[in-house]
């Protein structure tokens, strides 16, 4: 079953990268705009602290559950 929960961390992403990247740009073309999603979230992932992480990186915070 699916519940409005489910989504809410995806939606916050989007909502994220919108403000702070695409409205923020303005891309030219499709080209540009796959390149810059995919800088924000490696960006995102690897070096944006998260204040619900306890100010770390996801990236870390996984790598620390992994080993």
């Amino acid at each position: 079953m699916v519940r409005a929960k489910d989504n809410i961390f995806i939606e916050r992403f989007w909502k994220t990268i919108k403000y702070e990247d695409i409205y923020l740009k303005s891309y030219e073309n499709g080209i540009d705009l796959y390149t810059g999603i995919k800088e924000f979230i490696t960006f995102y992932n690897q070096r944006r602290l998260h204040q619900s992480l306890e100010y770390q990186t996801p990236e870390s915070l996984f790598l620390s559950k992994a080993a």
